[in-house]
C-alpha cells in the first residue's frame, strides 16, 4: 500500500507534542538527564561545548550559539541580565535547560523570532527601536549556531541603536562567525546590502528606509542562492 504524504497538520501535531515535553519545569534528575542528552546529541550541543561562537557586538551586547547551563552560569557571574532567544518554539531540551538555568541565576529571557532563510518581516523591524530600548543590559542574543539569526540580530542592533554604517553591520554576517552568504541564508546579506545601496546611499536612516522603501517580496524575487551551499548548510551542518 503506498505511503500517504504527511500533511502540515501532522508536522504541527508532532511539534506540539515535543513542545509539551520540553516546555515545562524540570522536576527530577531523570528529566534533567534527558534534557542534557537532547541538547548534546539531537541539538548538536556537544560541538558548542568547545566553541560557543560568542562575540561582542557592542559594549552592552553579546551574540552566541545556544548556551548550555554552564555557559549561563558563567555569564551570570559576568553580570548578564537578559537572554534574547531567537530560536522560537520550545521543542528541544536546550530550551528546558536554558529556562531552568536563567531562573536560577535571575536572568530574564525575552523572545524575538527571526528567520534565517526569509526576508526580514517589516513589522518586526519597525518594532525594533522599542524592543531594544526595553531590554535590560548587558544582554546576550542567541540562535542555535550563533551564525545567521544571531548575526542578523547583531547587525540590526548596530543599525538601530548604535547608528552604525551598513558596512559595519554586514561584518556580523561573516564566514568567520559561521555564516554562509551563498546559501539560502544569504538573503540576510541581500537585505543589508539593499539598505546600503537603496537607503544609506541616499542618506536615509535604517528605520526610515524600512518604513518607506523596503519591499520584502521584491528582495525574495531577486535573491538566488547557490544549491551546493544550501545543501551544505541545510543537510550537512543542519542549521535551523
Amino acid at each position: 500500500m503506498p505511503r500517504l504524504p504527511r500533511t502540515v497538520e501532522y508536522y504541527t501535531a508532532r511539534r506540539e507534542k515535543r513542545e509539551a515535553r520540553w516546555n515545562r519545569a524540570i522536576e527530577t534528575p531523570g528529566e534533567r538527564l534527558r534534557a542534557w542528552l537532547d541538547l548534546l546529541i539531537v541539538d548538536h550541543g556537544v560541538l558548542r561545548l568547545f566553541h560557543l561562537n560568542r562575540h561582542r557586538v557592542g559594549r552592552r551586547l553579546w551574540r552566541s550559539a545556544q548556551p548550555s547551563p554552564r555557559d549561563i552560569a558563567r555569564l551570570a557571574r559576568e553580570g548578564l541580565r537578559t537572554i534574547v532567544n531567537l530560536r522560537g518554539g520550545r521543542a528541544h531540551g536546550a530550551w528546558q535547560l536554558e529556562k531552568d538555568a536563567a531562573q536560577r541565576h535571575g536572568i530574564t529571557i525575552v523572545d524575538l523570532v527571526l528567520r534565517s532563510r526569509e526576508a526580514p518581516d517589516r513589522a518586526t523591524l519597525l518594532a525594533l527601536p522599542d524592543f531594544f530600548a526595553g531590554l535590560a543590559y548587558p544582554a546576550l542574543a542567541h540562535c542555535k549556531s550563533g551564525a545567521d539569526r544571531a548575526g542578523l540580530f547583531a547587525a540590526l542592533y548596530l543599525l538601530v541603536v548604535e547608528k552604525a554604517e551598513a558596512a559595519r553591520a554586514l561584518r556580523e554576517l561573516s564566514l568567520r562567525k559561521g555564516h554562509f552568504r551563498y546559501a539560502q541564508t544569504g538573503i540576510l546579506d541581500a537585505f543589508l546590502e539593499a539598505y546600503r545601496d537603496e537607503g544609506e546611499a541616499r542618506g536615509k536612516a535604517f528605520i526610515d528606509w524600512v518604513r518607506e522603501d523596503y519591499d520584502p517580496e521584491a528582495l525574495k524575487a531577486r535573491f538566488r542562492p547557490r544549491p551546493l551551499a544550501s545543501l551544505v548548510v541545510d543537510l550537512v551542518l543542519r542549521r535551523e
